[in-house]
């Protein structure tokens, strides 16, 4: 299964592309929006998860827009482990009320820790109120990419976890994981709107979902 993350800067315009797509992440990081916009994003009939990075905006206005997605009827939010608890618990506390599916994620934007770690950093996520873990880091070498997959054989986690490899040597765990019971893999809507690094675009990693299926 795929989910393409959209990360558009001005304005509504990537409404558009939700006509092609069932299943989208809005990155609603760098956008400026109205509780109004919030609702006209969130209320359409599509899976639809709501993501909003620390970063770019105050966290008292990253916590307005995801709580006022869920609220509009966003399928899934998205909230980073590493999050102050009183930023994470009304969010996790609002979703599960609301029928909202919390994926808990953690980013490592250096190196992919050890197996011992990574599985770890998982189970904390379950701790902290996630449906769904995460886990997406920097793929240096083809170790790394096995470690990442390996989270994937864990039966205590079994279709409970999404791993993305970023970075170059991170394309194949992006495209093998949902074959190994990741929940899903993220694509960019086209080359050039990469959300992540190592990203690949929409149609092209349908076309090789499409091989896959029938090797």
């Amino acid at each position: 299964m795929i989910c393409v993350s959209l990360d558009e800067r001005w304005g509504l315009s990537f409404l558009k592309s939700l006509d092609d797509v069932e299943f989208a992440e809005i990155r609603m990081d760098r956008m400026n929006l109205t509780n109004k916009d919030i609702k006209e994003i969130f209320s359409q009939p599509k899976r639809l998860i709501a993501t909003c990075r620390p970063g770019y905006l105050n966290e008292n206005k990253r916590l307005s827009y995801l709580l006022n997605a869920i609220e509009a009827g966003s399928s899934y939010v998205d909230i980073e482990l590493e999050s102050d608890s009183r930023f994470k618990k009304p969010i996790v506390d609002l979703a599960h009320k609301k029928g909202c599916t919390v994926i808990i994620s953690h980013h490592d934007y250096i190196k992919t820790p050890s197996q011992e770690a990574l599985n770890g950093i998982v189970r904390l996520c379950f701790v902290e109120g996630a449906d769904i873990a995460k886990i997406a880091c920097k793929v240096n070498s083809t170790s790394d990419a096995a470690r990442l997959i390996g989270i994937l054989g864990n039966k205590d986690f079994e279709n409970k976890v999404i791993v993305a490899g970023m970075g170059d040597k991170g394309r194949l765990v992006r495209v093998i994981a949902p074959f190994l019971g990741g929940v899903f893999t993220y694509a960019s809507m086209e080359k050039g709107k990469e959300t992540a690094e190592g990203q690949i675009e929409n149609k092209r990693l349908k076309r090789v979902f499409e091989v896959l299926k029938n090797v």
